[in-house]
């Protein structure tokens, strides 16, 4: 850590550790709902576990990014974070949104919470991970100003690198394209564009960029890379997701009203979407390649290198899998897509987040790596958590493929509920892999509480008679 206002992160890092540990705990809830309707109802029913699953992934999420922003942007721009007081002012307030905001889902009627709110006045909630009470969209909204206005700040009175003039202008298409959350026409062919802008514009799109630029810093830091190799590099990744994600959008267009040449071009530039992906798996190996120090934070380096291998499985291949209008005829709404967004997000957004924690927590408490047992703690819990998406993914792939085949096709299709009975197996496999991504989660948050310092001397030792 080189200036003292990067310790603004760390409660940004603390807090979307403790709200991704929510977010699995809730999602296990739904896990075991989807095998029994009636557990924990009518106190916890299942469209509230499920709104507080996806509400507290996008909220960890923005927290780790705003947390990266805090800490990377004064270390590139090569001076003190405008203002540090804004910074922390902002966590508390987002903090007490997110905190309010989950209390209102689990205490209080959906329907009531809408009229208490406002919703009658400008009505924004009831869609897909846009379940947020206006006044918290408004609280969202300012907060993203607040980081905004802080980063830019810092920006302009300091160095301007290309690695952090990609991760503000990405952290502006952030918040831009949230605006649309406060568009919610009748015409349901309008409010389902507006939705896709949200959603398909963050995760494949602006949040890609994102995913670039902490990548692009840790191996950087990491392995003494030129800096200008890695800028050529985000360069090319940046101008091909931008040109796949902004037409690939014409994916979510099917079949819901929109003009028929959407089928082509959504088919055709979507199905380039694993292309960036691709890219960064070259990208972050030929960094290792090119290393020119050994960096003793082994446990970051492999979540580093891991994040884009786990993406490109993620929202490349399983993205591409379901993509093709004539393939997503059958399989929009099945859990494919479920199986498509749970390897893409933990790939492409939740690892790159622990990955920037991972390298940047040990230094902002006062040493380069944690000991090697931390490490090796953390390792464990990391190939625990992977190993166990990877399950969950071809479990609800699984599943998938049971709805296509005995609902969507053929002559006699079976019924909605038949159907669900047949797929259970997948959903006790999917289940029993959350419980061992959870334990994997505990494992990995353990590894904060181990104390020891790195052994740098015995690390040489080791090198040398090696």
């Amino acid at each position: 850590m080189k200036y003292s206002s990067q310790k603004v992160a760390m409660p940004y890092f603390i807090a979307a550790l403790a709200l991704f540990f929510g977010q699995i705990v809730f999602g296990l809830i739904a896990g075991l709902q989807y095998l029994d309707g009636t557990f924990l109802f009518p106190d916890l029913p299942f469209n509230v576990t499920r709104m507080s699953h996806t509400n507290l992934l996008i909220v960890w999420l923005l927290m780790a990014f705003m947390g990266a922003a805090y800490y990377i942007v004064p270390e590139e721009a090569q001076t003190e974070l405008y203002s540090p007081k804004l910074a922390l002012v902002t966590f508390w307030v987002f903090l007490a949104a997110a905190a309010l905001t989950l209390a209102g889902y689990l205490f209080v009627p959906y329907s009531q919470l809408a009229a208490m709110t406002g919703d009658a006045i400008l009505p924004t909630m009831g869609r897909g991970y846009l379940e947020q009470p206006l006044p918290t969209k408004i609280g969202i909204v300012l907060v993203a100003l607040s980081l905004l206005f802080n980063v830019t700040m810092t920006l302009i009175k300091g160095r301007k690198t290309s690695l952090n003039l990609i991760l503000i202008g990405s952290l502006w298409g952030l918040a831009l394209l949230f605006l649309p959350a406060f568009y919610f026409p009748d015409d349901t062919v309008k409010a389902s564009y507006g939705w896709w802008w949200i959603v398909h514009g963050w995760v494949e799109g602006d949040w890609e960029l994102i995913l670039g630029a902490l990548l692009g810093f840790i191996l950087i830091k990491m392995t003494g890379v030129d800096r200008e190799i890695v800028e050529k590099w985000l360069y090319i990744i940046i101008a091909m997701t931008l040109m796949t994600g902004i037409i690939g959008i014409g994916h979510h267009y099917y079949y819901i009203g929109a003009p028929a040449y959407w089928i082509w071009l959504g088919s055709i530039f979507s199905a380039l979407e694993p292309i960036p992906f691709l890219l960064l798996v070259a990208f972050a190996f030929k960094m290792l390649l090119q290393r020119r120090r050994e960096h003793p934070n082994k446990a970051a380096m492999l979540w580093a290198l891991a994040t884009p291998i786990v993406a490109f499985l993620g929202a490349g291949l399983w993205g591409f899998m379901i993509t093709l209008a004539p393939v997503q005829y059958y399989t929009h709404g099945t859990n494919f897509t479920a199986a498509h967004g749970h390897l893409a997000f933990f790939g492409a957004y939740a690892m790159v987040s622990l990955s920037i924690i991972s390298y940047a927590m040990p230094l902002l408490r006062g040493r380069e790596a944690n000991s090697p047992s931390a490490q090796r703690w953390e390792m464990t819990g990391f190939w625990i958590m992977v190993f166990s998406m990877i399950v969950i993914t071809l479990a609800l792939t699984g599943a998938g493929i049971v709805t296509a085949f005995l609902q969507r096709s053929g002559d006699n299709p079976l019924g909605f509920m038949q159907v669900q009975d047949k797929e259970r197996v997948f959903f006790w496999i999917r289940e029993f892999a959350g419980l061992g991504f959870f334990s994997g989660l505990l494992v990995y948050l353990g590894s904060f509480f181990i104390s020891g310092e790195y052994d740098y001397a015995s690390e040489a030792k080791q090198a040398l008679s090696a």
